[in-house]
């Protein structure tokens, strides 16, 4: 059976929403992130030596980084679904939609998080970050209409693997000048394998 090592408050969120979509079993190995400093418990790098969550096992094969394991999931588990056929023109936009998220988007979320805590000594740093910020979520806002997914009326892995932008990005505020953004993310979390995903993941913060 599939294994998610699953750390609290992390990327490993979307992991089991990715599962409970596909209907495939899977165990939670629980970890709790340190109260102090927020950082992922030691036990973790006995898994993988990144010590970073997510991380799966599928029998003997241990899968990191979040876009690999939902391809692999999608590709091995999927029959199909979640993912446009490689022979589909929506192909290469979903692939580019993938590698968006950790490759593009999280970063300069993740360095006004960091720069924050800097105080005055970040604030020189401020406008080139939000200006980076304000730019992947103004592409992304363009590139969906209301009512729609990434690769338009279908829903995909890709938005999966994008959700944990937008609740970043909800979260510390930066989404209130992008209604179709707020308008795909609540109909992401309304989605009944999402609540499923939540009641077996437990307490979730970038939940609203």
């Amino acid at each position: 059976m599939i294994k998610v090592h699953h750390l609290n408050n992390s990327r490993s969120q979307r992991i089991l929403w990715l599962l409970e979509e596909l209907g495939v079993p899977y165990e939670i190995v629980p970890y709790q992130r340190d109260a102090v400093t927020n950082l992922a418990p030691p036990e973790l790098k006995d898994i993988h030596p990144l010590g970073k969550s997510p991380v799966i096992t599928d029998g003997d094969l241990v899968v990191a980084e979040s876009g690999a394991i939902i391809e692999y999931l999608v590709r091995k588990y999927g029959q199909g679904r979640l993912m446009p056929a490689e022979s589909s023109p929506d192909f290469v936009r979903y692939l580019q939609w993938m590698h968006f998220a950790e490759g593009s988007a999280m970063l300069p979320l993740l360095l006004a998080l960091y720069v924050g805590r800097l105080g005055d000594a970040g604030a020189p740093l401020h406008p080139r970050i939000f200006g980076e910020i304000a730019n992947h979520l103004s592409y992304m806002n363009g590139a969906i209409e209301k009512g729609g997914y990434l690769l338009g009326r279908e829903f995909s892995a890709a938005d999966i693997q994008n959700s944990f932008v937008l609740e970043a990005a909800k979260l510390r505020g930066f989404l209130k000048d992008y209604p179709n953004l707020l308008d795909l993310l609540a109909r992401l979390q309304a989605r009944p394998a999402y609540r499923r995903a939540l009641e077996r993941g437990g307490p979730y913060a970038f939940a609203s």
